[in-house]
């Protein structure tokens, strides 16, 4: 069973989730926006170690804390190393009073049907024991919608609740993230069908079961909503998706019981050689954009 403490911080908590997620593929990116240059490391090990050193600034800092970030996703390198000497699940909830997530998806398989279904996950059962063990609350798994293709916005959704259903029976809470690409020409299409395939997937599911969902942030206002007040999800979460932070927060405002999951957004402007009063204070402004984004709905 999840911890009821954190289930109760992510149901009634005011605020947004952190994605501190970004795994081997997206890492030399967010190095590169953090002012470390892919000359800096000599093998994945170093660079894994830089990624780590920036998010413990981020998890450290006095801005980061429970009364506006409900909950931190992490990628599971993160979830085996230390904050302090303390692992960074319990570092989070301990210190921070924030609840932690982990990613498990493995990638994205090629494109078809317009979408992109996650890689399969043979050592998922093992990753989730572990997870347990370290005090992971729920996970995120992530797929990709680039088209409004009724078969391929089928097959994404079917696949998320499965693998969702496995994890469910570890005693955590999937966070299901279909992703609809953000600069599609039938975007607001894509989202009306990805909306009725969610819908019909969390009707289905046991009385007893809860998941939440993490989406698009959609071209109708509060296209989401009958997903927000479904029964059977715990919350629904915003990624920014490639939207810039203030245009981000723009949309989010506009939905009503939604609140964000950002990554890039979130990180925007943060340096690595900035003094520690001035990266706290920009992280600080970042939060706190995001928050009021976040509870405007």
């Amino acid at each position: 069973m999840p911890n009821q403490d954190q289930t109760a911080r992510i149901r009634t908590g005011h605020g947004f989730i952190a994605a501190l997620d970004q795994s081997g593929g997206s890492t030399p990116k967010a190095l590169r926006l953090y002012g470390i240059s892919e000359d800096a490391y000599g093998s994945e090990d170093e660079m894994f170690d830089l990624i780590h050193q920036m998010r413990a600034r981020i998890i450290k800092s006095p801005a980061f804390t429970g009364d506006r970030v409900v909950a931190a996703i992490l990628f599971e390198m993160t979830m085996d190393r230390a904050v302090d000497g303390i692992p960074t699940a319990q570092y989070l909830w301990d210190k921070c009073g924030v609840v932690p997530f982990l990613k498990v998806d493995k990638g994205l398989a090629a494109e078809e049907n317009g979408v992109q279904v996650m890689k399969p996950m043979p050592d998922l059962d093992a990753l989730l024991e572990r997870g347990v063990a370290k005090g992971i609350y729920g996970t995120k798994m992530r797929s990709v919608i680039s088209a409004a293709n009724p078969a391929g916005i089928k097959a994404v959704v079917d696949q998320q609740f499965e693998v969702g259903q496995q994890i469910l029976g570890h005693g955590l809470v999937p966070i299901i993230e279909p992703e609809v690409t953000i600069s599609i020409a039938d975007k607001a299409a894509a989202e009306e069908m990805l909306r009725d395939e969610i819908l019909a997937h969390l009707d289905a599911l046991p009385e007893d079961q809860q998941v939440m969902l993490k989406l698009t942030l959609p071209e109708v206002d509060n296209l989401y909503k009958p997903l927000v007040d479904h029964p059977r999800v715990l919350k629904v979460v915003a990624l920014s998706g490639g939207y810039s932070r203030d245009e981000a927060n723009d949309r989010l405002s506009r939905q009503t019981g939604m609140i964000a999951s950002f990554s890039r957004a979130l990180t925007q402007g943060l340096s690595a050689d900035q003094s520690d009063a001035a990266f706290d204070k920009m992280l600080d402004a970042a939060i706190e954009s995001i928050y009021a984004a976040s509870i405007a709905g």
